[in-house]
């Protein structure tokens, strides 16, 4: 049998893609994935939690075994080491993981995939498609959605937590006022963050928003989990299929192969599959079946650094379930050409899942509109091996100034006098390897963050030393701020990213080589053959980019019925 739609990758994009092409009784559909099955009855509860602290450390939900390199080095001999770089593994994908962050970006960013050669990609005619996604419980309006599958909300006064509330009460102070709504006139601000989640309070993945129990039950849609997508078939230059392995080994027969693996894994199937750089694809014993030199370059992140601050007991989370990203400081750095907005920090109401990230609140910043760029490489045509992943964050040294100053700007908030008796010490923060290994569930663990809390609650006055020992191992926030060497070492040495890998196989015009595909998602060279997901962006929009995303499969399944 030959259907008519192959979607390899059920992430935020591919659910998307199999509920709307699905949607037509003639189209025959089948839906892969690589990691577990995500629906209704079967969501785990750390899944479901409004709080992702767990979901995104949980093995069972990510590509254990992919790692990146995030820091630029102008030095060859200066270290550069891999660190895990968490990417879902279920069905959903990051819909199912991520921070629940329901924002779209500026209309600029939008024209600026227009001016970059996406035709058909302006503001104008992708916010229909924004409005399509949503039913907003908070603000209604021509910025808003009323009839959507993905609810999206505000935190309410009585539970938005007393640090979050505090900031950005010190940031309206400071002159970054308050705003209503992060999806209304793009402008600088703080504003309680928009989230997808249930009016039960619960995650909204795709996998439950689109594939609903009615979606599932189509005769024409089939949904394949736990199984990889090893390579795509052709004949001649006609994608055709793929072959599968894992839950499902068995090769599948399409009309047209459509490609949604996200910003990583995407160009890594296409170049095991023979559409890539030629010198790459030779370099591993791939055979070429379209070069295409475009594929697995222009990767985009938001690099990221944090300010932090221990908190007092009256200014904790009292409810552990509850969401931690509930506000988000917008501004502009005024650094050269760079656009309003360029510049987002996420205000959490704490570091962590456990007892020691419940102690600290933070700034997590990033620069929201980024300039460097880095690549996806293929190690090996192994499908199990994963790529090799260089961000090369920072190689743009206007990234690099806008984290610094970043860093200042948190430091002057957390440090006003407002906040005084409603946080204690203040230090730089990141999401470094040993931060992370410390958040892993386990007896010795557990033991270690118990222990540290209680010391942090009872040092007093030798709290700061103990902060300084145990944590930032002799960095302090004055430190940085006094010595601008140091400063620029400690960004370099400790940014990370968003999980906003995006652009690796861009959308363009037939006679850019650099471009992947058409405007609607058409892989150059080859028929047959389509990329719907994060990769296709051409410059990283000013946003958490799963909305975006969501945005681009509906208008990818429209493109696609229409015929285009």
């Amino acid at each position: 049998m030959i259907v008519d739609h192959l979607i390899l990758g059920g992430g935020s994009a591919g659910c998307v893609l199999a509920a709307r092409l699905s949607a037509d009784p003639r189209r025959t559909v089948v839906l892969v994935e690589a990691g577990r099955n995500i629906s209704a009855d079967d969501i785990p509860d750390d899944v479901r939690s409004r709080y992702p602290g767990r979901a995104y450390l949980d093995t069972r939900n990510i590509w254990s075994s992919l790692t990146a390199l995030m820091g630029y080095a102008r030095s060859n001999s200066a270290p550069r080491p891999s660190r895990t770089y968490e990417q879902a593994r279920l069905l959903g994908g990051g819909s199912a993981i991520n921070a629940l962050m329901a924002n779209r970006g500026a209309p600029g960013d939008y024209a600026e995939w227009q001016a970059l050669g996406a035709d058909g990609w302006t503001w104008e005619e992708c916010l229909p498609y924004f409005l399509k996604i949503e039913t907003d419980r908070d603000f209604t309006g021509p910025l808003h959605g009323t009839e959507g599958p993905l609810t999206i909300r505000r935190i309410s006064d009585d539970r938005i937590s007393a640090f979050v509330d505090r900031v950005m009460k010190t940031l309206d102070r400071r002159g970054h006022p308050i705003r209503p709504d992060q999806n209304g006139l793009w402008e600088d601000g703080a504003f309680r963050g928009a989230i997808a989640v249930s009016d039960k309070g619960e995650r909204l993945p795709t996998s439950l928003a689109y594939l609903t129990a009615d979606v599932r039950s189509r005769p024409n849609l089939r949904i394949i989990t736990e199984s990889v997508a090893q390579r795509i078939l052709f004949e001649g230059r006609r994608a055709t299929g793929a072959t599968l392995s894992g839950a499902s080994a068995e090769t599948v027969r399409a009309a047209e192969v459509i490609v949604s693996a996200g910003a990583i894994h995407t160009p890594a199937l296409l170049m095991r599959s023979g559409i890539g750089p030629a010198g790459n694809l030779a370099s591993v014993g791939a055979g070429v079946v379209a070069a295409r030199e475009g594929v697995g370059t222009n990767l985009m992140e938001h690099p990221s650094i944090a300010v932090a601050a221990y908190l007092p007991p009256h200014m904790r989370v009292r409810d552990r379930a509850e969401h931690h990203e509930q506000a988000i400081w917008r501004f502009s750095s005024g650094l050269g050409d760079s656009p309003v907005g360029d510049m987002h920090a996420a205000i959490l109401s704490r570091s962590g899942w456990h007892s020691v990230g419940l102690r600290f609140g933070s700034l997590f910043f990033w620069v929201n509109k980024s300039y460097s760029r880095g690549f996806v490489r293929l190690a090996s045509i192994d499908p199990e091996a994963e790529p090799d992943v260089d961000f090369r964050m920072l190689s743009d040294e206007r990234d690099l100034e806008r984290l610094k100053l970043a860093l200042r700007m948190g430091a002057e908030v957390l440090s006003d006098p407002l906040m005084e008796g409603h946080r204690g010490t203040i230090f730089p923060s990141s999401y470094s390897p040993r931060v992370a290994k410390v958040a892993v569930p386990g007896t010795a663990n557990a033991v270690q963050r118990g222990l540290l809390s209680a010391l942090l609650d009872v040092s007093g006055p030798l709290r700061t030393a103990l902060v300084h020992s145990a944590i930032t191992l002799g960095t302090t926030m004055r430190g940085l701020l006094e010595d601008d060497a140091a400063l620029t070492e400690f960004v370099r040495r400790h940014v990370g990213g968003t999980w906003h890998p995006s652009g690796t196989c861009r959308m363009g015009p037939a006679d850019d080589p650099m471009a992947v595909t058409s405007p609607t998602g058409r892989v150059y060279g080859v028929e047959g053959l389509r990329v719907c997901d994060a990769s296709l962006m051409p410059s990283i929009p000013r946003a958490n980019t799963n909305i975006p995303t969501i945005m681009i499969a509906e208008r990818v399944a429209d493109f696609i019925l229409a015929g285009r």
